[in-house]
């Protein structure tokens, strides 16, 4: 006989119940969801509406979006203008991300970094998991940057960008590379280059190396988040959507990422474009 007693109370919580907590539907509605099999609980259809679910601890996925359980994460994008070092706390007394996050109670952390020159999309939080995934570059999370460049790039130019160039600490291509403008008259070009590489400066070195010095620099994209309107200097908390596709991302790359690769400590291989 089993000695559970029958009287205790049922370990975990209804499933329904923590998707309506987490703010994916009602209810009821999280109630079809279920029964129509569109709710997965650590990779299982689950679609019994007496199932309970340990919410510190099971993944939930709802068509395949991780659904957010734990509300004391925070998930901030922040648009990090120029003249700005990626650090809590820089030992040169220069400006750096503190300013940013004093709207959050949480203590919040950068994931990766962009040099003070560069601007763009720059994810705070303080889910180390997460952030782990996303800064490693073995994750391969990839970075879109529009790189405003002397001279006049040409088609040959974005070519040798895709095949790849041949830097001090070894060869890289990019992704994807795109010529948006290029002025005959001087005034620079216009490029947009998509890496998952962590290196240091990589996208200055890399432009650079095909004679086409970096001027301005933003990161417009980073994995799924797309920095849209927000102004240079603001921050805002990702919504439900982005929050979602973030953690979907992370699972995904972590569910995915082969074993014999180096998890070593993604500080160590944070980018610094």
């Amino acid at each position: 006989m089993s000695d559970r007693d029958p009287f205790a109370a049922p370990e975990g919580v209804r499933l329904q119940k923590v998707l309506a907590g987490a703010g994916v539907a009602s209810r009821r509605v999280a109630e079809e969801l279920i029964v129509a099999g569109r709710v997965r609980v650590n990779g299982t259809v689950v679609t019994e509406l007496g199932s309970r679910i340990d919410p510190e601890n099971d993944l939930v996925d709802v068509d395949g979006t991780a659904v957010q359980l734990d509300q004391s994460k925070r998930y901030v994008m922040l648009n990090k203008p120029t003249g700005v070092v990626s650090s809590m706390k820089d030992d040169r007394g220069r400006p750096d991300l503190r300013r940013f996050t004093k709207d959050w109670d949480e203590r919040l952390y950068n994931v990766g970094r962009l040099d003070a020159e560069t601007s763009g999309l720059l994810v705070l939080t303080n889910d180390g998991e997460l952030a782990h995934v996303l800064a490693h570059p073995s994750f391969g999370v990839t970075k879109v940057y529009i790189a405003k460049v002397e001279g006049r790039v040409t088609p040959q130019v974005i070519q040798r960008l895709t095949r790849g160039v041949d830097l001090e600490d070894g060869p890289i291509a990019a992704d994807k590379a795109r010529l948006l403008s290029s002025s005959a008259e001087g005034g620079g070009s216009l490029v947009e280059l998509t890496l998952h590489s962590g290196r240091n400066r990589i996208v200055r070195r890399m432009m650079a190396e095909v004679g086409h010095p970096v001027v301005e620099l933003v990161r417009r994209q980073f994995g799924p988040l797309h920095l849209g309107t927000l102004p240079a200097g603001r921050a805002r908390e990702l919504t439900k959507v982005e929050r979602g596709a973030l953690l979907t991302l992370a699972r995904r790359a972590a569910g995915e990422a082969p074993q014999s690769r180096d998890t070593s400590d993604s500080r160590s291989h944070q980018e610094n474009e």
